[in-house]
């Protein structure tokens, strides 16, 4: 009850730290700036002085308070402190040496955690989100909590909005998928309301802000989510909650039946009954376990902030290791972003000549406000200047695959894709834009329409000018960095909106395999039609945003665990529905937004690294956890035992705490940070229970074996403790062993330590740890058990290899049933 009322006290206080303090709002009327001058600095200072400011509805990360707080108070640390109440009373304070192991993680967490802090902090100043806004007449850079209420904020393609907000000026379209779940992409005019959440898509307007902070739609969504939901947990996350949950509940019953036995039932004094209770808790307690998972997640997402990776989520590393597919964009990915234009192919020069073609093209790229990589690129190279000024402009839309421009109402030019405007004439053009494509090379058609452009294009409407062919250079570390993920069994999805051909040529050129099986993603007309491509092909082109969502969704669906890269707007629903979502902090800011992960150099070939560290991470703490389970899953079934057959609990809190030192806490968070890029495979805690539960084993029944032998001989219940230490701690570091196998220089010098480590501690400090000297029959009682420990471990794990191996062969033929009836 009292723990209970202790832990609300403490949850209340990291509560109330965790808020933002409220912020006190003066009465200051809305003011209508114009579009080109925006606030002055005095205004500015106003709003912000006056409450008005763009806050973010909570601080990033915790505070110093919150994670001194969270390593202390847990419910384990409490149960501990209570336990060691518990001996001090009874006047055995060598048995209470198990506190040192608890203060020691209460420091390293503490510690490795306000480390973490600090270089994040660092980071997350980097890549704090900035926009654009208009004051004193002057266009600015400013990060967006700077903002306030009436700003005038201009907003690009690419660009999120970060607060509610009206056109003023402009027009451009807008994409509310990430708050509506609705794709479409919405025209915005002067007078059109913006959501803060949602992005653009299309074209460039200016804004003046109107609900800034905790009032805009965005956080008020979160807000109202955070108190109907919790955040997700990773899988390992959730199955490590789950086995301490199960611990916590357990042990309470458990500890007062013990109690009982010790002292009522086998009519031990006092003190002897409270240290034998304590001891056998002591053993079903992870106490390193969730704090050793903590540290090498945050060590990992310290690493990655130190190669200029941010971590949004810190499950995701663990996602990381899990991924088996990864699906990637052509343009800044497999090629560097920058584009140029490599040809122009005249399809008519009897009627556009190259000067009137070049005229043309130039008056078109004047009119446009786009300013993505394709327009940079036809800019350079035939300017900007136009003679003309346009009715009406239609800028690049990756759903259209098209832009146009209309100068009067019988002319327009129009501009993308040419198997898309072209339609059913693509046949008459088929042969010169493939053999073009083939070389790799994007193909962009540009054509006049003799009126005004339509809501839907007709390609009997089209009057084709010319082709021009821009190509990107693929980078020069791709194809190492693909050639890594094929030798890691990763497979490479290339999912693009250009043409499949083209796409095709230039993955070939980046060594990914099987680049030649490629698709136009128009072919397909159901979700069954796209479950089934993503098997068979590499390449997908002329892919649409809500596609690329789509083919994710069927990656995930058939049991694949999906990371996808992206930098654009178009990349944003695939990288939202991604296991693991990279974005390229060069790109546009929601895909940086949405993203798990962001590259803040911009290089695909970080990606080797970022993969090898998530499995580094989760490899370790398997192969760690699986030390600690090993003692929980020996104490919970001896306990059990022994009260059902009434039998003493043989060792004491202080030698298990000599045993659990040398055997599991100083190589655990060792090898928890070592290299280890083997992928993942299977769910977190069957893993790690199938690697402990040998050992476990193996403990009870060499423990049972001495204890029964101990009644029969007659040996006294200090020597039997001692032999039983002894017993532990060979079998723990004969586990050890197996978990360092293949061996390394570092792993050598690790064995050696804690055989010395113990041999001394056991020789040494016999008072601390309540050893005693043992006779010639305990001797030969060590002897004989310690030769049967390898034996009998090998046994175990031959046995638990066999039923695994039984219970894969099962699920797998569950797996293929269960797809042919899905089929059917």
């Amino acid at each position: 009850m009292c723990y209970n009322t202790l832990m609300k006290f403490i949850e209340k206080i990291k509560t109330k730290k965790s808020q933002e303090p409220e912020i006190v709002r003066a009465q200051i009327e809305p003011y209508f700036a114009a579009a080109e001058a925006g606030l002055s600095a005095e205004q500015v200072a106003t709003r912000r002085d006056g409450g008005w400011p763009n806050l973010p509805i909570k601080p990033p990360g915790k505070t110093v308070a919150q994670i001194v707080l969270s390593n202390v108070f847990t419910y384990f640390n409490m149960l501990f402190f209570f336990l060691a109440i518990c001996v001090f009373a009874v006047g055995s304070w060598r048995n209470a040496v198990f506190l040192g192991v608890v203060f020691a993680n209460m420091g390293i967490g503490i510690v490795q955690e306000l480390k973490a802090k600090k270089t994040m902090d660092k980071l997350t100043v980097l890549s704090t989100p900035k926009g654009v806004l208009v004051r004193d007449g002057k266009a600015v850079t400013v990060p967006t909590d700077e903002a306030v209420r009436d700003d005038i904020a201009i907003f690009t393609a690419g660009n999120q909005i970060f607060a509610d907000a009206v056109i003023v000026s402009g027009k451009c379209t807008a994409n509310e998928s990430l708050i509506t779940g609705e794709a479409h992409e919405i025209k915005k005019e002067v007078g059109s309301e913006l959501l803060s959440g949602s992005f653009i898509a299309s074209g460039e307007c200016r804004a003046r802000l109107t609900n800034v902070g905790a009032d805009s739609y965005v956080n008020k969504l979160t807000i109202e989510a955070k108190k109907i939901k919790e955040p997700q947990k990773s899988e390992m996350m959730r199955s490590l909650t789950k086995l301490i949950v199960i611990i916590g509940i357990l042990i309470i019953p458990l500890g007062f039946m013990m109690a009982t036995k010790e002292i009522v039932w086998l009519g031990r004094d006092t003190q002897s009954g409270v240290v034998a209770t304590v001891a056998s808790l002591v053993g079903m307690i992870p106490e390193g376990l969730y704090l050793l998972t903590s540290l090498a997640l945050t060590a990992g997402v310290v690493r990655l902030a130190q190669k200029k990776t941010l971590v949004h989520d810190m499950g995701c590393i663990e996602t990381l290791a899990r991924v088996d597919v990864l699906c990637v964009d052509k343009t800044g990915t497999i090629t560097e972003s920058k584009m140029d234009v490599e040809g122009v192919s005249l399809l008519y020069p009897d009627e556009y000549s190259w000067q009137e073609t070049e005229r043309i093209i130039k008056e078109y790229v004047a009119a446009q406000r786009a300013d993505n990589e394709t327009m940079r690129a036809i800019r350079s190279r035939f300017g900007g200047a136009g003679g003309r000024t346009p009715l009406s402009v239609m800028d690049f839309s990756s759903a259209k695959k098209y832009g146009a421009v209309t100068f009067s109402k019988d002319e327009s030019y129009i501009f993308g894709a040419p198997d898309v405007m072209l339609g059913s004439r693509y046949t008459e053009y088929e042969g010169i834009i493939e053999e073009k494509a083939a070389k790799g090379s994007r193909v962009l058609l540009f054509a006049k329409i003799n009126s005004e452009v339509p809501e839907e294009l007709s390609p009997e409407m089209l009057v084709p000018i010319a082709l021009l062919m821009l190509k990107n250079k693929v980078r020069e570390d791709a194809p190492d960095t693909f050639k890594y993920f094929a030798k890691q069994g990763v497979a490479i999805k290339v999912i693009s909106g250009d043409n499949a051909l083209a796409v095709s040529e230039v993955a070939k050129s980046a060594s990914i395999e099987n680049a030649d099986k490629y698709i136009d993603a128009r072919n397909f007309k159901t979700d069954a039609d796209i479950a089934e491509a993503m098997d068979k092909y590499t390449v997908f082109g002329r892919v649409t945003p809500e596609q690329k969502k789509k083919f994710v969704q069927a990656l995930k669906s058939g049991g694949h665990t999906v990371a996808m890269t992206g930098d654009g707007v178009n990349d944003v629903l695939a990288l939202k529905e991604a296991d693991c979502s990279i974005a390229m902090a060069a790109g546009s800011d929601a895909a940086c937004q949405v993203s798990h992960i962001v590259l803040l150099n911009s290089s695909f070939a970080s990606m080797p690294s970022v993969v090898a560290e998530g499995r580094r991470v989760i490899n370790n703490i398997e192969r760690s956890a699986s030390l600690f389970l090993v003692k929980n899953i020996f104490s919970f079934i001896l306990a059990i035992i022994t009260l059902l057959f009434t039998l003493p609990y043989p060792v004491t809190a202080a030698q298990l705490s000599l045993v659990n030192g040398f055997t599991i806490g100083i190589p655990g968070f060792i090898l928890a940070m070592e290299p280890n890029s083997r992928r993942i495979s299977g769910k977190f805690l069957p893993n790690i229970i199938k690697r402990a539960a040998p050992g476990g084993l193996t403990n009870l029944v060499l423990v049972l074996g001495v204890i029964i032998s101990c009644t029969v001989f007659k040996i006294d219940e200090k020597m039997m403790g001692t032999i039983c230490t002894l017993m532990l701690a060979l079998v723990g570091l004969m586990v050890v062993h197996r978990a360092c196998t293949p061996y390394n220089l570092l792993r050598k010098i690790l064995m050696v330590l804690l055989c010395l480590g113990f041999a001394v501690s056991a020789l040494f400090l016999k008072n601390l740890f309540t050893l005693t000297d043992i006779n010639t029959e305990s001797r030969i009682l060590l002897v004989v058990f310690g030769l049967l420990a390898w034996p009998v471990l090998k046994t175990w794990t031959k046995i638990g290899e066999y039923l695994n191996a039984k219970y894969e062969a099962f699920t797998a033929h569950r797996h293929k049933v269960r797809k042919k009836a899905k089929r059917v």
